[in-house]
């Protein structure tokens, strides 16, 4: 019984962090509390794994997972980016951008719970790199015009309902006998995140960028070659013509 609640108790981890980071947001420490969703994701990435190592995989744990990802990748990084950013704009454009982030991861979260995906791929960005991004592009504030910030959080927010694959990283799994480092792994993340916090952000953000941006290239990449192969159907036809 115990082993199976294991998964679960990273799982309410990752929610707990989410709830801190909008604490401390309207505490006025945004570095802190982006860095609280990026170690959500950590825990996000964990929890799916030692299920699987432990064979405890379940509806339950299933559900606890999407429910708490809305709150900590969703209304976390959305609610961060509105404290920083979006207050200097009209009202109604302000909340409306930032209610359609969480309800787009929401939507995102449904899909994926009900429609079987390609394998190796997730269809949308997966909204724990898309609460990523937005965390981390939140502090970058006072160098970036909410305008641009507005844009983004709606591009990500498409992008997590859109059909573009993103690489499924989730089937990589780790040995049962390395469950108990897992632990280690979190609080080390915590410590670097409370010492190392503003050198951390870029290191972080980079990656999770080119992520997000992976689809959409791939998606262009794939586009041009349909293109490329339907002048060369047509070119062929002709040539066959005459």
């Amino acid at each position: 019984m115990i082993t199976k609640s294991i998964p679960n108790l990273f799982t309410l981890g990752n929610l707990s962090l989410g709830m801190i980071a909008i604490l401390l947001a309207s505490e006025d420490q945004y570095t802190l509390a982006a860095f609280m969703v990026v170690i959500a994701m950590l825990l996000d990435g964990l929890d799916g794994r030692i299920a699987r190592a432990l064979n405890a995989q379940s509806e339950f744990g299933k559900e606890l997972d999407s429910l708490s990802d809305i709150v900590s990748f969703g209304a976390a990084p959305a609610y961060l980016m509105y404290t920083v950013s979006f207050q200097v704009a009209p009202v109604a454009i302000a909340w409306i951008v930032t209610s359609l982030f969480p309800i787009c991861g929401a939507l995102r979260l449904a899909r994926f719970n009900v429609k079987p995906g390609i394998p190796g791929y997730f269809t949308g960005l997966p909204i724990p790199a898309a609460g990523g991004v937005l965390a981390l592009l939140s502090l970058f504030n006072k160098d970036i015009s909410a305008p641009f910030m507005m844009v983004a959080t709606l591009l990500l927010s498409y992008l997590m309902i859109s059909s573009l694959k993103y690489p499924n990283f989730k089937k990589v799994g780790i040995p049962k006998k390395a469950v108990w480092i897992a632990p280690l792994v979190v609080l080390f993340s915590i410590a670097l995140a409370f010492l190392f916090s503003e050198q951390l952000s870029m290191f972080v953000f980079i990656p999770l960028v080119l992520y997000a941006v992976y689809g959409m290239s791939h998606s262009v990449q794939r586009y041009i070659q349909r293109r490329r192969n339907r002048n060369k159907s047509q070119e062929d036809e002709t040539s066959h013509r005459y």
